[in-house]
């Protein structure tokens, strides 16, 4: 081929490139996104990250054969407040098919007003569903200790169900059940869960994130 035939076929090669660009590539491979929005419990503190709940529910995912991929949006020491604040920015431009809120317990343990938690938890959620109006969203509960007064704690675990009835999202009744207070299953603070606790966490949102999936896929 002489050069100015060559010229003339890259340039009709580009041109119509242009035309009938490329498929771009899904950053995830092609797999739909779940973005697990919480504090040091989901940052798997005092852990390595891979031992954390949300790498274990990866694992749960992989095994099941679903399409997912599992973002780790976990902060020590956040609020609902702070949860509220960087929700955007977690979900990224892409936005999530499927949104886990875990926060909660540092408000309890702060004392934060339960009707100021209620209040910044449906904020997240309508923050998330504005970018991605068909988002499944799951509401992970959280307790207190009786030492923060009976009526506080009982406004408090009140809450979290209240949230998901009214926006419509799943409940995890508690997040930490079978591990809170279990000695065996928490880090010496007697507050963050060991390697064999963050299992049971993983265990917890799985009963209610699963069939989630499946049905979004139409999993038998």
């Amino acid at each position: 081929m002489t050069s100015w035939k060559t010229f003339a076929f890259w340039v009709l090669l580009l041109n119509f490139s242009a035309l009938f660009p490329a498929p771009a590539q899904n950053a995830n491979g092609g797999k739909k996104r779940i973005v697990v929005l919480g504090d040091s419990i989901t940052a798997g503190y005092g852990l390595d990250p891979q031992e954390a709940y949300p790498a274990l529910l990866q694992k749960k995912i992989d095994a099941a054969g679903l399409p997912y991929t599992v973002a780790n949006a976990g902060v020590s020491g956040d609020t609902t407040a702070g949860g509220l604040r960087r929700i955007d920015w977690a979900l990224g431009k892409d936005g999530a098919e499927v949104l886990v809120v875990a926060l909660g317990g540092n408000d309890g343990l702060r004392g934060i007003k339960p009707g100021q938690t209620e209040e910044n938890l449906a904020g997240i959620i309508d923050k998330a569903r504005a970018k991605t109006p068909e988002m499944k969203v799951l509401v992970a509960a959280m307790q207190m200790p009786d030492n923060m007064g009976a009526e506080f704690t009982g406004k408090f675990k009140e809450l979290f169900p209240k949230v998901a009835k009214d926006k419509k999202a799943e409940l995890v009744p508690f997040l930490l059940d079978g591990v809170g207070g279990v000695e065996s299953l928490n880090q010496d603070d007697r507050i963050h869960p060991n390697v064999e606790g963050q299992k049971k966490v993983a265990d917890n949102i799985w009963k209610v994130l699963e069939p989630i999936l499946k049905a979004e896929e139409k999993v038998p």
